[in-house]
């Protein structure tokens, strides 16, 4: 599904940009999409693994966690592969946010003693590659769960929220939405804020790297990307086409 917004330098400052979720992207992976947001693409696969990381040995409790990489030409000039270089310490923040923020996607008691990995490549990077992989992740991950369910593993959809993230600024006093790299450059303060279907905030990133911000901008922020998370989470579930017999089922 494709959601046309304007572009950079013509997006209105509460406006996101183009963002789509083309579903079913690769064929072997139980879920699979690439999600653009911007100029910023993101390869988003969901795998199902009938096991359980060590901690969890003697539960019922399911998993989900997330791997992320830019690849080598993502940007404007080569990035090292990981399996050379060894993973950033960006990358392993990002890849912990992401499996953070889906968790609190799914029941994991429902989900049964498995584990789904989602593995977020960015493909070309133009800002906002950390949120674009939790969106894509999301419906990466209800696609996987599809799978199981039709497979037997359980009834209902283990859904209990929907996961959106988008990110914000300030750019010369003016609050912005969903930056790309030029405006993440050109902002004193940025934000990278997840939310639940609810508008309850699920994860919150934000620094002054250029300068300080008060408890008023803050909240302006804070609204915005509330309302940017309402309209992302909106094309999610679109994207998602769920039937009626699944909408009966969820909870939000």
């Amino acid at each position: 599904m494709d959601v046309q917004a304007p572009q950079r330098g013509e997006r209105s400052f509460d406006a996101l940009r183009l963002l789509s979720f083309e579903r079913h992207y690769t064929r072997y992976a139980e879920g699979a999409v690439l999600v653009t947001q911007g100029e910023t693409r993101v390869l988003c696969t969901a795998t199902v693994e009938e096991k359980i990381p060590a901690f969890l040995r003697g539960t019922d409790q399911g998993w989900i966690t997330a791997e992320y990489a830019m690849l080598p030409r993502s940007t404007d000039r080569r990035t090292q592969r990981a399996v050379r270089s060894g993973i950033s310490g960006r990358s392993a923040e990002i890849q912990r946010l992401i499996g953070r923020a889906l968790r609190r996607a799914v029941d994991l008691k429902g989900l049964g003693p498995r584990t789904i990995t989602i593995d977020c490549d960015v493909l070309q990077a133009d800002g906002g590659t950390r949120v674009a992989s939790v969106n894509g992740g999301y419906v990466a991950l209800v696609d996987a769960l599809r799978v199981l369910r039709d497979g037997g593993a359980f009834g209902a959809l283990p859904l209990l929220s929907c996961i959106s993230a988008v990110s914000a600024g300030i750019i010369g006093g003016a609050v912005r939405l969903d930056l790309d790299s030029e405006e993440d450059r050109a902002a004193s303060v940025d934000f990278n804020v997840v939310a639940d279907h609810a508008d309850r905030f699920v994860e919150v990133q934000g620094t002054g790297e250029e300068a300080p911000f008060s408890r008023a901008e803050t909240d302006r922020i804070f609204d915005l990307c509330l309302k940017g998370c309402r309209e992302i989470r909106e094309r999610q579930t679109a994207a998602l086409e769920f039937t009626a017999a699944e909408r009966s089922t969820l909870v939000f």
